[in-house]
């Protein structure tokens, strides 16, 4: 796209049109790309254009690069009390009308932080292969860290071994949510719920496979049918929203397409199961019965709001069921046996457990994988890890 589209001006809605930013941020400059090109921004609610953000390319990547190899002597070279100082400041402003990243990066100006120390190189799909490459295999770049899918992030890690990088990797998920026959029903829907269905069933730690036992199974999906009915579908930024459209048209052509898949092998429909009369990429918050391990869906991360219900008989074999999985990011069960609950925690291959709990993220876990969901942690101090590098000094007497 070379020339900017008419659009409506969303820094009229805001009370600091500041924040709002379509250009790149090197060296504390905003840019535009090196080739002028710009990319849309669109609400996948309405489908409007909320912005035509700077497409930028290889060359303004490799500025951005070495405009952050200048500055970090200096921001390295500042004592860790001043550097928290301008970090707290830049914390308080952001809990003051946050935005995206463009408006976090000026906020981070206004805090003080140094020209350089954060750039910001924004581009399109396209573009962003070739600016990605070159993060990878930048010599300078001694440290990548990567939020996205599995299959991204095997191309990253490949792009990054001629320079031995340092990788923090937080990949796709495939989560397991299991409901022991001791468990408490009411709460196991309400944490199905919450990990299930929020920001409609598209985070990495989203529940995916739902094994339940035998015992509770019938009553299990009555009643998250019943909670399921209560959802409302529509803009998120309308009051009494409680799920929005799926990100794009891949996203429910690939919900629609496990779904299928389910139904073609004897799942039964109990809730849901179609785009929604909202049209665009809106779909229903769907339950599925009577699943097994034949169907797409128990196998590929789903990405939506659907909820495919398991049956299964003995802790050994939905154990077993959970870890097949080449993924190993979240997983949740719902036990009142603690014998049970410290057995089942240590046996599920899973960087990340929630035991009667349907949320699990916060600023002081260890939020990452294992297996094929990444490499690392982000969040607590073992975070701040991943960006450190220990250095032994032995001096002589």
């Amino acid at each position: 796209m070379n020339a900017p589209e008419s659009i409506a001006n969303p820094a009229t809605l805001l009370k600091n049109p500041a924040l709002f930013r379509q250009d790149a941020l090197i060296n504390g400059q905003w840019i535009k790309a090196s080739a002028n090109q710009r990319f849309p921004v669109r609400n996948p609610a309405t489908g409007q254009n909320l912005a035509l953000v700077a497409n930028l390319n290889t060359a303004d990547a490799h500025e951005a690069i070495q405009a952050a190899d200048i500055a970090l002597p200096a921001w390295r070279g500042k004592v860790a009390k001043e550097r928290a100082g301008i970090m707290r400041k830049w914390f308080e402003l952001i809990l003051a009308t946050p935005l995206s990243a463009l408006a976090i990066a000026y906020l981070a100006q206004q805090a003080g932080v140094p020209d350089g120390v954060i750039n910001i190189v924004t581009a399109d799909s396209e573009q962003s292969i070739a600016v990605g490459k070159v993060l990878c295999e930048s010599p300078t770049v001694r440290h990548l860290s990567f939020t996205g899918s599995t299959e991204v992030g095997r191309i990253l890690m490949a792009q990054s071994a001629p320079t031995i990088k340092k990788l923090a990797l937080e990949l796709g998920g495939h989560a397991p949510f299991i409901v022991f026959d001791d468990a408490d029903i009411d709460a196991a829907v309400a944490g199905a719920m919450v990990s299930k269905y929020r920001n409609a069933g598209q985070t990495c730690v989203c529940a995916n496979r739902f094994y339940v036992h035998k015992k509770v199974h019938d009553i299990f999906v009555e009643k998250l049918a019943t909670a399921t009915k209560s959802i409302k579908i529509g803009n998120g930024l309308e009051q009494g929203i409680s799920q929005g459209p799926l990100i794009d048209q891949q996203a429910i052509e690939k919900v629609e397409r496990h779904v299928a898949d389910a139904l073609s092998k004897g799942a039964r429909l109990v809730i849901g199961g179609k785009r929604s009369s909202l049209g665009g990429t809106y779909y229903e918050p769907t339950v599925l019965a009577g699943v097994n391990s034949s169907m797409l869906i128990t196998v590929e991360e789903t990405f939506g709001p659907v909820a495919p219900v398991i049956p299964f008989e003995s802790d050994e074999d939905v154990v077993k069921l959970a870890n097949s999985s080449q993924f190993g990011l979240a997983s949740y069960f719902y036990s009142r046996d603690i014998g049970r609950i410290w057995k089942i925690a240590e046996a599920l291959e899973f960087g990340m457990v929630g035991v009667n709990t349907g949320l699990i993220s916060n600023e002081v876990a260890p939020f990452g994988g294992v297996k094929q969901s990444g490499l690392g942690r982000e969040g607590s101090s073992w975070g701040i890890d991943e960006y450190l590098e220990m250095k032994y000094v032995c001096i002589g007497l």
